[in-house]
């Protein structure tokens, strides 16, 4: 569990200086999509996924 933290928080500050560059080359969608699957195995993803339907919820029910 652990190493699983380090690796996420290594993905998490890789991400954000990639995205902070500018340029979001293949490598960079690489460490993004990895982690996405590092967060998905940890005890925050119900809550991700819980604000992401609120949001999702949120936004749809808006008129325009």
């Amino acid at each position: 569990m652990a190493i699983s933290i380090s690796v996420l928080l290594l993905l998490v500050i890789l991400a954000v200086v990639f995205l902070r560059s500018g340029g979001l080359k293949l490598s960079h969608a690489l460490v993004c999509i990895l982690l996405g699957f590092f967060l998905a195995g940890t005890s925050m993803a119900p809550s991700i996924a819980n604000g992401i339907s609120a949001t999702a919820g949120v936004v749809s029910s808006l008129n325009p």
